[in-house]
């Protein structure tokens, strides 16, 4: 039977020392409770797989989140006063959803790029202007979260994606759509909405399994041939 201490919304401020003897928890929630800081002690948990941290106001996570080996399900970050992440997330290799959104994030550690069990990456409403080129390592990666960001560029790593499913990246600052998402071969539903957009390439129209493209308030002419082509194959395009 999994171990899970619930403490959501308790109003606490700062975590009672008593957590960090439980080191037997495989679920340790703390969402929503005006937390500040973190002790490093967080790494002592070393049976956690799900952690959550949403709804605070964390400015620094410890690097000792990086010290939870069997943390494998989900971590959640969102809605903090983050600025920057622990270049050690890149040894939570077993993690498959990462929530690091509605935070104050200039850019993503080099180090995500091995953290390889990733199946969902969210990082909507952040600061970020770029992405690290290790993102294409993340072979397992279905859906990818970027929405509210500065990014106009996609690293050419992210031709590896190959399980790609989902890509938000809505209200960004996109002007030509990403040449790395040529070779995708799964990926099914694309938002661009809010970007900079004005043309699309041919190769838009071979991507096998794209079922829906949202391009609306972008300043594309909706009677391309590459758009109608799309949706004669049968894909849904908004624009």
């Amino acid at each position: 039977m999994r171990q899970v201490l619930d403490l959501w919304r308790q109003e606490l401020g700062q975590v009672p020392e008593s957590v960090w003897q439980r080191t037997e928890l495989n679920v340790l929630i703390l969402a929503d409770n005006g937390l500040v800081t973190l002790s490093p002690r967080i790494g002592e948990l070393h049976r956690l797989g799900t952690l959550d941290l949403g709804h605070n106001t964390l400015t620094a996570v410890p690097d000792e989140l990086g010290d939870l080996p069997r943390l494998g399900d989900c971590l959640y970050l969102h809605d903090n006063e983050l600025t920057e992440l622990p270049r050690t997330l890149g040894c939570l290799t077993r993690l498959r959803y990462l929530n690091v959104g509605e935070n104050l994030l200039g850019d993503l550690p080099e180090t995500l790029g091995a953290m390889a069990g990733l199946v969902e990456l969210r990082a909507q409403h952040n600061r970020l202007t770029s992405l690290p080129d290790s993102l294409g390592r993340l072979r397992n990666l279905r859906e990818l979260w970027l929405r509210g960001n500065l990014i106009d560029h996609l690293p050419p790593s992210t031709a590896g994606l190959h399980e790609l499913r989902h890509l938000d990246l809505r209200e960004n600052a996109v002007a030509d759509l990403p040449e790395p998402l040529a070779g995708l071969p799964l990926l099914r539903q694309i938002d661009l909405r809010g970007n900079r957009l004005s043309r699309l390439p041919d190769w838009l129209a071979s991507m096998p399994s794209l079922e829906k493209l949202d391009l609306r308030w972008n300043r594309i002419d909706p009677s391309l041939p590459v758009l109608r082509e799309l949706e004669r194959r049968g894909c849904v395009v908004l624009a």
